[in-house]
């Protein structure tokens, strides 16, 4: 627990210059007070204004601005430090594909900044109580903290039953909760096994339903194919590992359960326009 500023007093140039893309081990939650902070998500500069705040998941690849202008609260937690029902109420925003800026809603924007300072003010004052109540005090008030934030009314998610509804599925709220609750499977199996499990007839049949039946599920909640959403996973895969390490396209072909090499350059150039060291040599150049 720290804030911006005092990060980027106490490491001085790095990581912001040169910007350099790293892989998050933990979540990376800021918000920010004053000024605006830039910071790239996957690949995506984001810009974060005051009362907004900022949430990196582990495994996203990230890349600093110099943040020289932004005030505000950064907490850094793993995700094993939550309740087994905390994490449950915290799944749809520490989800891979969930926003990376929030904006919460005004009358939650006091309370959340107040618990953030709360949270930095039992940090930094380690030896004012038992370790034991000073740890317990600060998970749970990282807890109150992000079980606040996610459920702010003005929080945006991942898509609503409502959503759904609105977009074009059966109006009859069985169906509608239904083909919800078959897309959440379909994600959560999709994040254990898209290394190695590329069919959309692979997760139709692990999901004990028709290739049909989890297509609708996952036009309803999306607008997207069952097919692309699979397809998006992969390239965001290999997006993370050519942007920002040294693995080479044989490497991460492996690694996504590709036959060859050959065959992901395929897949990655349709997708992309570019091949894998082309994409590669255009985030690690000096200006990208």
């Amino acid at each position: 627990m720290t804030t911006v500023e005092d990060f980027h007093a106490h490491h001085d140039d790095w990581p912001w210059n040169p910007p350099r893309p790293g892989r998050a081990t933990f979540h990376y939650l800021i918000l920010v007070t004053e000024g605006a902070l830039r910071h790239d998500v996957d690949h995506v500069t984001r810009t974060v204004a005051p009362g907004q705040w900022l949430w990196v998941r582990a495994g996203h690849v990230q890349c600093w601005h110099d943040p020289s202008t932004a005030r505000g609260p950064f907490v850094l937690f793993e995700p094993e430090v939550l309740r087994p029902e905390t994490a449950r109420l915290l799944a749809p925003l520490t989800s891979h594909d969930a926003p990376a800026v929030l904006t919460p809603h005004p009358d939650d924007v006091p309370w959340l900044e107040q618990t953030a300072f709360q949270l930095l003010d039992e940090h930094r004052a380690l030896g004012r109580r038992s370790l034991a109540a000073h740890h317990a005090l600060r998970c749970s008030l990282l807890e109150t903290l992000l079980v606040r934030l996610a459920h702010s009314p003005g929080t945006s998610g991942p898509p609503t039953d409502a959503a759904i509804g609105s977009s074009g599925s059966s109006p009859h709220t069985g169906t509608t909760t239904g083909r919800r609750h078959t897309y959440e499977r379909f994600v959560d199996a999709l994040e254990l096994h898209f290394r190695e499990l590329h069919r959309v007839d692979d997760y139709a049949q692990m999901l004990g339903c028709s290739v049909r039946t989890l297509s609708r599920a996952a036009q309803a909640a999306t607008g997207k194919r069952a097919r692309e959403i699979v397809n998006e996973r992969q390239l965001l895969e290999a997006r993370r590992l050519l942007g920002h390490s040294r693995w080479t396209a044989h490497a991460v072909a492996a690694h996504l359960g590709f036959a060859d090499a050959a065959n992901f350059g395929r897949f990655f150039r349709h997708h992309t326009g570019l091949t894998p060291a082309a994409y590669r040599a255009r985030q690690t150049a000096p200006d990208s």
